[in-house]
């Protein structure tokens, strides 16, 4: 693309940005950041953290809840681990929560945010996407983030396809993070890396869409290869997705009048931390013994099943359910029915509600 080209494709965008930028929580808008203000890196990256494999909607009252309750990186610094835990209760990947709360204890302890993308990236859970986007967003280093919409985009814009193999499409991601960054290099000196990265974002969030884009009205629609080839949809062109596998397991919901119990699952892996009913171990095959594993010889009464997805594979948690008039000896946290609800991740939440939905009335 000619430097006459992308001066004007980049004023384009800009132009665009000005007029149809979305409005959210954590963004400071181009006229907000003509008049000097500017964006705060820790909600920034707040919502950042929270938006990886999130949606905007599911994502902002979340966001929300922790700006009101924690508004400076300082105070989620002092926040107890239990408190982080459960307000992140269903937003899922709980190793984001434990990575959110080991990185604000590190910036606390810098006295504030890196402003370069290398530095952020020795941060606790902050990777190359996240570094990038907090260093453009927050603090105009001119450095490309490209997210899912952003590389749409500009695969879209350059016609970058791939063989449809996890090698092709590697190599093919090389090239559209290079073709991001060179747009990124080409901005004139009195335009904002930020405005740039958040203009590609919201573009390929409402306008250059996986399906039906509406090319009509695209500011880019001039200069899109794909657009020329007359099939922008076929761009990208990912790996194909491998099925998800599903792995079995038993949940053991005991309940003691309106207490349940919940364990604490070790802090590593899968659930890190996060509070749930008992379980057994999860695995491909069914569970010969789905009981094996259940704390306590109480009397088990088979409730149902639930189903949850993750990121690699889905999960089947049998239901059993049991109540006792005294609190047994076993190893775990009495909670109240609504604070178990609340403190739970949405697997738990779904397996725990299941149970009390079949409780008997006292």
């Amino acid at each position: 693309m000619s430097t006459n080209s992308l001066k004007k494709l980049l004023t384009a965008v800009d132009r665009w940005y000005r007029r149809h930028g979305r409005k959210l929580p954590w963004r400071i808008g181009p006229a907000e950041r003509d008049a000097g203000e500017t964006p705060d890196p820790y909600l920034v990256w707040l919502s950042e953290v929270m938006l990886q494999q999130t949606t905007i909607p599911h994502a902002t009252p979340y966001f929300d809840a922790f700006r009101k309750r924690w508004p400076t990186v300082q105070k989620l610094a002092k926040a107890s681990w239990d408190d982080v835990s459960a307000s992140w209760a269903g937003l899922g990947y709980y190793s984001r929560a434990r990575n959110l709360h080991a990185c604000a204890k590190a910036v606390a302890e810098l006295g504030g945010f890196p402003q370069d993308a290398a530095s952020l990236r020795q941060l606790p859970g902050i990777g190359p996407y996240t570094a990038a986007a907090i260093a453009s967003i927050a603090f105009d280093e001119r450095v490309a983030p490209v997210d899912g919409n952003i590389e749409r985009v500009v695969s879209r814009l350059h016609a970058i396809g791939s063989d449809g193999t996890e090698a092709g499409w590697r190599a093919a991601k090389q090239v559209i993070s290079a073709h991001a960054q060179a747009l990124v290099n080409a901005l004139p000196k009195n335009h904002r890396a930020g405005d740039l990265a958040q203009a590609l974002m919201d573009l390929g969030a409402t306008v250059c869409t996986p399906k039906n884009p509406n090319c009509l009205i695209c500011p880019l629609a001039e200069f899109c290869e794909a657009r020329a080839q007359g099939d922008p949809e076929r761009y990208p062109v990912k790996a194909e997705k491998k099925a998800t596998p599903t792995r079995h397991g038993s949940a053991f919901v005991l309940l003691r009048n309106d207490e349940v119990l919940l364990i604490r699952r070790p802090p590593s892996g899968l659930l890190g931390g996060m509070m749930m009913p008992p379980t057994s171990a999860w695995s491909e095959a069914k569970p010969e013994d789905p009981l094996g594993e259940a704390p306590g010889k109480f009397a088990w009464n088979h409730i149902g099943e639930v189903r949850h997805v993750f990121t690699h594979f889905a999960l089947k948690l049998t239901v059993y359910r049991a109540e006792v008039i005294a609190r047994p000896k076993v190893h775990g946290e009495w909670l109240t029915h609504e604070a178990a609800l609340a403190a739970l991740p949405t697997v738990g939440r779904k397996a725990v509600a299941l149970a009390l939905g079949g409780a008997r009335p006292r």
